[in-house]
């Protein structure tokens, strides 16, 4: 038995399939752990979607932004973009139950030294706490709430955690942190705008794994969404969007042995 965690699929459902032959994986024994943005940009959500729902238990994946604006999308909370690719999906006969089974997925996983996330963690959330807060927004995303609540999913404030923050508000700062986030100022303010590199990170801000005293540097995080920073291993972190989409590769990380095993993206 093996753990495979895999970096952002964003519909390329034949490099998915080429990285499975790769690893040799056999859904009757190993695990799948997805850092989310599973559908979009890409050429075959659907076909994604249908594969992941039916492999069963063989998936652990967490939801990403890409994966929650559709969810928005069929909602009616939101409208598509350019460069999107989600009408196969809205239009497919099994519709509901794909957006019904994406609904019920976790924002947040710990299981023993690992925690799954899309994007990332305040620096004042320790594995426990995030996984609290997953909790309240996972209740909203599988019941009858989400509808309304999808209208003010979106925007950019609180932008930094309090404790005393309640309701939407706080469902909003745990999904932009742990969807959206890439770098924050020294004090916890989230900054969504920067999408580049390490090394050109204006001043003020860090990348979120690199705040002093972040509460989480217990726990390996393994998470995707920042596609500039690519593959990146160090002891308690695990990056693993290296841009499958936009002609990158699509990558996995075998969690014990940290063994990398990489297929090139060809354009769609």
């Amino acid at each position: 038995m093996a753990t495979y965690a895999i970096g952002d699929l964003q519909g390329c459902h034949q490099h998915f399939l080429e990285l499975l032959d790769l690893i040799g994986f056999n859904a009757t024994r190993d695990k799948l752990w997805l850092v989310g943005d599973i559908v979009n940009r890409g050429p075959d959500s659907l076909t994604l979607l249908r594969m992941l729902r039916a492999l069963g238990d063989a998936v652990l994946m967490v939801l990403g932004n890409h994966d929650l604006h559709l969810l928005a999308v069929a909602a009616g909370a939101a409208q598509q973009k350019p460069g999107d690719t989600l009408q196969p999906i809205l239009d497919a006969p099994d519709s509901a139950i794909l957006l019904g089974w994406l609904r019920r997925q976790r924002l947040f996983y710990c299981e023993g030294e690992y925690a799954l996330v899309h994007a990332g963690l305040l620096p004042t959330w320790h594995a426990e706490q995030a996984a609290e807060l997953a909790q309240e927004v996972e209740a909203i995303l599988h019941g009858n709430q989400f509808q309304v609540f999808s209208r003010s999913m979106y925007g950019n404030t609180p932008d930094y955690w309090q404790d005393a923050l309640q309701g939407e508000e706080r469902w909003r700062v745990t999904i932009n942190a742990m969807t959206r986030m890439r770098v924050c100022s020294a004090d916890g303010r989230m900054n969504f705008s920067y999408k580049g590199n390490l090394s050109a990170i204006p001043h003020g801000l860090l990348p979120w794994f690199a705040l002093p005293r972040r509460a989480s540097k217990a726990t390996t995080i393994v998470f995707g969404h920042w596609s500039a920073l690519g593959l990146h291993l160090t002891p308690n972190l695990i990056a693993l969007d290296t841009g499958c989409v936009w002609q990158g590769c699509l990558t996995a990380v075998r969690l014990e042995d940290r063994k990398v095993f990489q297929v090139p993206c060809a354009p769609h």
